[in-house]
C-alpha cells in the first residue's frame, strides 16, 4: 500500500494537497481511487503484523485495560496487635502517635519536622529490640494495614485519627489540616513557625 501511495503523489502536480487516512480499527477505505487496487481482505502476513502490536484490533476486539492493583493488604490479623494499636492511638495522654522504623529515613523525616515545631509524640519502633520477640513489630504491621489500608511505614496518628505516610502528613501540616488535629488534642506546637515541610526530606529528595 505504501508503494502504491508512492506512485499516486509522484503524478500529482506541485503543491497539490494529499489526504491520507490511517484507521486505527485496519479498515481499508475502498471507495477512494487511491485504495482502488487494494484488496479487501488482509494477507497472511498483514495479520500477523498486527498480532504483534500490543492491543491490536484487526481481527478481535481490543483487550479491557487492566484493573488498577490495589494495595495488598494481610487477612490475618493478630488480635492481640490489633488491640495494641487500638489502645495506642486512643490514649489521650499521647494523642501524636507515630508507628515507624529506627532506619527509616522517611521517618526520621517526621521526627525531624516534629522536634522543629516542638510537637510532643510516641514513637512506637518497629524494628526496635522491644518488638523484635515473638515478631510483635511485623503483627503490629500487619494490624496496621488491615486498619488503614497502607502497608508503608511510616505511619502517624492524632488523637485516634490516621493522619497517613510521610508525605501526606507534610501535606496535612502545608494545608493546616495537621495545625488543626493538633490543637483539637490540646497538642502544643510552634504556632510561629514558617517552614516548608518538604525540607526535611531526605536530601536525595531534595532539588538541586
Amino acid at each position: 500500500m505504501a508503494g502504491r501511495a508512492l506512485e499516486v503523489c509522484r503524478g500529482l502536480s506541485e503543491g497539490a494537497n494529499v489526504l491520507c487516512m490511517i484507521p486505527d480499527t485496519g479498515e481499508r477505505y475502498l471507495s477512494t481511487p487511491l485504495f482502488e487496487d487494494v484488496p479487501a481482505d488482509m494477507t497472511e502476513e498483514e495479520v500477523d503484523l498486527s498480532r504483534s502490536t500490543p492491543g491490536y484490533r484487526f481481527d478481535a476486539p481490543a483487550p479491557p485495560p487492566a484493573p488498577a492493583e490495589k494495595p495488598s493488604v494481610p487477612e490475618s490479623v493478630d488480635p492481640a496487635a490489633a488491640a495494641f494499636v487500638a489502645d495506642a492511638i486512643a490514649d489521650a495522654r499521647e494523642p501524636v502517635v507515630l508507628f515507624a522504623l529506627e532506619w527509616c529515613e522517611f521517618c526520621w523525616s517526621l521526627r525531624r519536622l516534629f522536634a522543629r515545631l516542638r510537637i510532643p509524640f510516641r514513637s512506637i519502633d518497629l524494628d526496635s529490640v522491644d518488638f523484635q520477640r515473638d515478631d510483635l513489630g511485623g503483627r503490629i504491621r500487619t494490624a496496621l494495614a488491615a486498619r488503614t489500608g497502607m502497608t508503608t511505614i511510616p505511619q502517624l496518628f492524632v488523637g485516634g485519627e490516621f493522619v497517613g505516610g510521610c508525605t501526606d502528613t507534610l501535606d496535612a501540616w502545608r494545608n493546616g489540616r495537621l495545625q488543626a488535629m493538633l490543637e483539637a488534642t490540646q497538642t502544643g506546637f510552634d504556632q510561629s513557625a514558617a517552614i516548608d515541610p518538604y525540607a526535611f526530606l531526605p536530601r536525595w529528595l531534595q532539588p538541586r
